[in-house]
Formats: structure tokens, C-alpha cells, sequence
């Protein structure tokens, strides 16, 4: 991937889980994604899929997504081999990245597949931009900056289009406070590990 690739241009998903981690056999039961491209969306992803057991009922009740649904739902290998076609060729944007990419690793190593792109982490940036914010959470984060939305958390797609707001946000006030009219996806990688003291230092510099 390009690492002078522009940050408006990327995919950025979300997967609903059945916990917190694939090494302890988790698996992805959701992935919604969004498709920028120079700021606007251009195509969108959303699929429930199959893990192949049940569920627990505090999942279901946390996402909303029942066993009922995933039992008609196409199987995990299928949805995958569909959403790594629809990343190729992008940069990755996820909130809590960290979580996002080891399910999305996991899940494509299932099916011997892989992806090009790099990811950035939007709680880490908004965490160096945003240091006055009461939480660096999705929903703390679209309260606090006054995103609209239309109420839907913790379903895959609303919260990638709901992260994908906050990502072009806070381009435009990387824009308007340090005249960076287009910055490049590494740079937002490296903002989001500056120590918090120095990202305006950092950025000023960027911008000059």
C-alpha cells in the first residue's frame, strides 16, 4: 500500500463478535463497512455471518443479533471471501483498532486469504485531537462532537458509518486548525503514536 495514500480515501469496518479475542475461539458474527473515497461513501458492506454454535444471551442482548438470525445467516468462510474482495487494494480505518484487525486477521486466515492495506486506529487519533473529550469511545466521541446518528450502537454497519464521520471530522479540523488540506493516511498513523504533549508540535511541523 501506498503510504502517501490520501486518508479520505479508505475502508472503514466494524465487526460484531461472539467475545474478545479469536485465540480464545471467538469469532466475527457481523461486518458492516463503508467505502471513502475522497470523503464521500461510495459503497457499503454488511453481512451477518454463521460461526457455527450458538451465541451466548448477553451477546445477543449486547448486539442484538439473535441466534435465530445467525442460524440463517451464510457461513463465516463465505462473508469473508466476499469482504476481502471489497478491502483490497485499501488503507483500513477502525475504532479500537487493535480489536478489529485480529478478528479480521483471524477470520481471513480461516480461508487462507490476506489484505494489503494498513490500518489506523480512530480512538487513537481522536485520543491526541480530541484530549479534552470526556471518552474516547464511538458513542462518548459522536456525543461529543455532535455527529448525527440515528441512535444505532453496536450493530457493525451503524458503527462503521458512525466511525467513518468521525474520521472525515476530524481530517477536516486537522484542515482547519493546522492547514493540512489532504493528509496522508501514514500521517494519521502517526499522529495516533505521538505522546499527547507533542501532537500540535507534531503537526505544526507537518503542515510547514
Amino acid at each position: 500500500m501506498n503510504s502517501s495514500s490520501i486518508a479520505s480515501t479508505v475502508v472503514v469496518l466494524d465487526f460484531e463478535t461472539t467475545g474478545l479475542s479469536p485465540t480464545q475461539g471467538d469469532r466475527a458474527i457481523e461486518i458492516g463497512a463503508v467505502l471513502l473515497e475522497k470523503g464521500r461513501v461510495v459503497d457499503r458492506f454488511q453481512q451477518l455471518m454463521n460461526p457455527g454454535f450458538r451465541v451466548s444471551g448477553f451477546i445477543e442482548s449486547y448486539t442484538g443479533i439473535t441466534n435465530q438470525m445467525l442460524k440463517t445467516a451464510p457461513p463465516s468462510s463465505e462473508v469473508m471471501g466476499q469482504f476481502a474482495e471489497f478491502i483490497q487494494g485499501h488503507n483500513l480505518v477502525a475504532h479500537n483498532a487493535s480489536f478489529d484487525k485480529r478478528f479480521l486477521d483471524a477470520e481471513l486466515d480461516q480461508i487462507q486469504h490476506s489484505y494489503t492495506g494498513d490500518f489506523a486506529c480512530s480512538m487513537l487519533i481522536a485520543r491526541r485531537l480530541y484530549q479534552e473529550a470526556p471518552n474516547h469511545k464511538l458513542g462518548g466521541l459522536v456525543e461529543y462532537k455532535n455527529i448525527p446518528h440515528d441512535g444505532v450502537f453496536h450493530r457493525a454497519l451503524a458503527d462503521s458509518e458512525m466511525t467513518a464521520k468521525l474520521w472525515l471530522l476530524m481530517l477536516q479540523d486537522i484542515d482547519n486548525q493546522y492547514r493540512i488540506s489532504a493528509p496522508s493516511f501514514s500521517l494519521m498513523q502517526k499522529i495516533s503514536k505521538q505522546p499527547k504533549a507533542t501532537v500540535s508540535h507534531f503537526l505544526q511541523r507537518a503542515s510547514s
